[in-house]
């Protein structure tokens, strides 16, 4: 619709509004003036005094329902792996000579659990942080108000909770052919849930470092699962010749497999106090890394 050539119209001035009603305009419009620019006030973030919880437990059920979507991934396939364990190695030592008193398979059914636990822990974190940078999806962390505290515990405990889920699920499947009892259940879940915990964090380093899917493997490949195989999870670390003997002692996981392991059967290779010990330490420290990680931005942005 357009206006004639010969007719001026000035919007918002009073003499405008008989030039409208003759052309069959409503006469009754009122003024119309432009927006004060100081009046638009952008709308100020919302501040959080002290912990966000809202914005953790949804940073934490976010991780959770990631995971359980692809549930025949991330639950049924490490139990059938752990199962697959459990036949190779059972049927490979059948005749052997009993561990501690008891038949092979008993002694390595907590190792295998554990290896779940570990090994799902890890895979969370690091995936959901690699995948989200790969995605160009970051932003979806660092837009809403959290601190680096609340992103660093709402992905640590989203991967604690699928390794200890996957590690019950993975016990329950082969409890039937391991025959072994709970001797002390403060051990089991003390150090379960401290290994769960360390191997998330392990998983925000690693996923925040990593800049693709090869460097994830790497750390995979050569530092998780050697870390895995080297301490004593289907074996005694004191049968182990040198130098693989002495790195088990000075391993990590040989201490969380170790005392995870006296919870089901009542007998620990090594010192309980000096597990214990390392794995309050190593759960603070890398908690601490990654606090810092996520507090100076480190590879988020690229």
């Amino acid at each position: 619709m357009g206006f004639s050539t010969g007719t001026r119209y000035c919007v918002g001035a009073s003499h405008a509004l008989p030039a409208l009603a003759a052309r069959g305009q409503p006469a009754h419009m009122g003024r119309m003036q432009d927006l004060i620019a100081e009046t638009v006030v952008p709308p100020a973030p919302r501040e959080y005094p002290g912990f966000n919880w809202e914005g953790f437990k949804t940073l934490y059920l976010r991780e959770i329902r990631r995971f359980l979507k692809v549930g025949a991934q991330t639950l049924a396939a490490p139990v059938v792996t752990a199962l697959l364990y459990m036949m190779v190695f059972v049927v490979a030592a059948q005749g052997a000579a009993p561990i501690h008193g008891l038949a092979y398979g008993a002694f390595v059914a907590p190792g295998l659990v554990m290896m779940q636990v570990l090994n799902n822990a890890f895979a969370n974190s690091s995936s959901s942080l690699l995948q989200s940078k790969m995605n160009g999806l970051m932003g979806d962390f660092m837009t809403p108000p959290l601190s680096p505290m609340e992103l660093a515990a709402g992905f640590s405990l989203g991967a604690a909770t699928r390794g200890l889920l996957v590690g019950t699920v993975t016990w329950l499947a082969v409890m039937p052919f391991a025959g072994v009892d709970v001797a002390h259940l403060w051990a089991i879940a003390y150090f379960g849930a401290g290994a769960a915990l360390i191997l998330g964090f392990l998983g925000i380093m690693a996923g925040l470092w990593a800049e693709k899917f090869d460097h994830m493997a790497a750390v995979t490949n050569f530092v998780v699962m050697p870390m895995t195989f080297l301490s004593g999870t289907f074996y005694l670390v004191e049968r182990l010749p040198e130098p693989f003997r002495s790195f088990s002692k000075v391993n990590p996981f040989f201490y969380l497999i170790d005392g995870f392991r006296y919870g089901f059967i009542g007998h620990a290779e090594g010192s309980l106090a000096i597990g214990m010990a390392m794995t309050a330490a190593l759960v603070l420290a890398l908690g601490g890394v990654c606090y810092g990680m996520f507090r100076t931005g480190y590879k988020i942005k690229t």
